[in-house]
């Protein structure tokens, strides 16, 4: 994939999920929680351009980088997500603001990784972007799929709206 194609994917699932999660939202321990991860993870490590072929060792060094940026965001918005139990059992989850500054922060430390690579001359390519968010996402679901087991009763299907399971809310924004 060229390297725009690469970056509106990349925009687009962290938008997706970013909005997502910072609406309350249902969770269960039987979902396919690693799916996405797994697809930019596979997509990221089909492209030619991952590794710079005249730098490799610095290149190495700044995917591993990368890599771990990616897994401390991920861990850090998985810890300051709010996870509850309704009344009905349901395990819940919201993002909070302080779910936002590790998001922030991430995207500070990924400009500086970048900056950092660009100041070495290194040839930087989307790959190593995708691979990180891939990190991200393998490790929050990772972490709020242990988290909703620790409640109890994540492992329930939930019921589909209108399914005798009480009035609606609105969640406002």
């Amino acid at each position: 994939m060229s390297g725009f194609v690469n970056a509106l994917m990349i925009v687009a699932v962290a938008g997706v999920v970013i909005v997502r999660q910072f609406r309350a939202r249902p969770i269960t321990t039987d979902r396919r929680w690693w799916l996405v991860p797994v697809i930019l993870s596979v997509v990221a490590l089909r492209e030619p351009g991952l590794l710079d072929t005249h730098h490799r060792t610095e290149s190495v060094v700044l995917l591993g980088a990368e890599l771990l940026i990616g897994l401390a965001i991920g861990a850090g918005w998985a810890l300051t997500t709010r996870v509850w139990t309704a009344a009905d059992g349901v395990v819940w989850t919201k993002s909070t603001k302080a779910s936002g500054a590790v998001w922030a922060g991430g995207i500070v430390l990924r400009a500086g990784a970048f900056a950092v690579g660009a100041w070495l001359g290194l040839h930087q390519d989307s790959a190593g972007l995708m691979l990180g968010l891939a990190g991200t996402l393998l490790v929050r679901g990772a972490i709020l799929t242990l988290r909703a087991q620790s409640l109890g009763s994540a492992g329930r299907p939930v019921a589909a709206y209108g399914a005798g399971n009480g009035p609606a809310w609105k969640e406002s924004v």
